[in-house]
């Protein structure tokens, strides 16, 4: 096995292709989290956005039509999670569970009712998301393996990474969210529509997820599997509790995911059995929970450690 033609300076976008679609994910479980509601619905979200991506896409021939109503697909879905949480005080831990379930089974349905297609789909009328070529990286040895040819929605995720935070930490309707989140009856003292806002965070997480799905299944790869998702929705959430729900955190968690996928996937062309490859994502999963939790009960016990001094 060559060191060299494992890490090297095309590990550096493949890294990054790989956590595109968690770092959506994540984007997606930490708008809800701000709010204090945890998104395990991610992975549904996803899932039935990928599904309508590669379909309207198929059916239409514009991958930007496709991205739009995914994304309307995910805000639907997300919909069904805030009426159930909000309005009939369910469980949002159970509902999350449920529209995952749901959407693994509803996808599998249209596949074969729309499409005619059992397992994939994939076909040349799909029209997938273009990719950003730059002509003068073609002669630049490092820059051009890792800059060149990204598509549209992997350099629009860093400008969303940006957005974000600073919707998050700038402006007022983030520190109202903030406020929800972390003192509802103050924040419902001071005036604040505490279930407005709940709903405003988990229909545009929906939007996100959708989106999140759409790059999958146009921009990451050009088909469309049953259960393509494969927990990524899930790898987001950990990404979110690991950067504590702030973007720029919770995206460079979601690059230790995408490194391992992507040294996974190069080790594994030199006799690595399989199942450890498939392994990794998992145990890095584990890993990075176990990491910000224990950070956590630090960061809890310094502060009453210095309350009570």
């Amino acid at each position: 096995m060559q060191f060299s033609n494992i890490i090297n300076a095309s590990l550096i976008y493949a890294t990054f292709r790989a956590s595109t679609p968690i770092i959506y994910a994540a984007l997606c479980a930490a708008i809800t989290q701000q709010a204090n509601i945890l998104n395990i619905g991610t992975e549904g979200i996803m899932l039935v956005g990928a599904f309508t991506a590669v379909t309207v896409s198929y059916l239409t021939g514009s991958w930007v039509l496709a991205i739009l109503i995914s994304m309307l697909a995910g805000m639907a879905i997300a919909l069904i999670m805030a009426v159930g949480h909000i309005k009939y005080q369910a469980e949002i831990c159970a509902i999350g569970m449920g529209i995952n379930m749901f959407a693994i089974a509803i996808t599998k349905y249209l596949l074969n009712s729309i499409l005619g297609k059992s397992g994939s789909f994939s076909d040349p009328k799909i029209v997938g998301i273009p990719k950003v070529h730059i002509p003068f990286l073609d002669n630049v040895p490092v820059l051009g393996d890792i800059f060149n040819n990204w598509a549209i929605t992997e350099w629009f995720v860093i400008i969303l990474v940006i957005v974000i935070t600073f919707i998050f930490y700038k402006t007022v309707w983030g520190l109202r969210l903030r406020a929800v989140g972390r003192f509802e009856m103050a924040a419902q003292t001071a005036g604040i529509n505490v279930n407005a806002m709940k709903y405003q965070a988990i229909m545009i997480s929906g939007l996100i997820g959708g989106l999140a799905g759409a790059h999958l299944s146009l921009g990451y790869s050009n088909l469309f599997t049953e259960n393509m998702t494969n927990n990524r929705g899930f790898m987001g959430v950990a990404a979110m509790y690991f950067g504590n729900a702030h973007p720029v955190f919770t995206a460079i968690g979601c690059l230790i995911f995408g490194f391992a996928d992507s040294v996974g996937a190069r080790v594994q062309a030199y006799g690595v059995p399989s199942q450890f490859v498939l392994l990794m994502p998992y145990v890095i999963t584990v890993a990075v929970l176990a990491i910000s939790m224990a950070s956590k009960k630090a960061a809890e016990k310094k502060r009453k450690s210095s309350l009570t001094t």
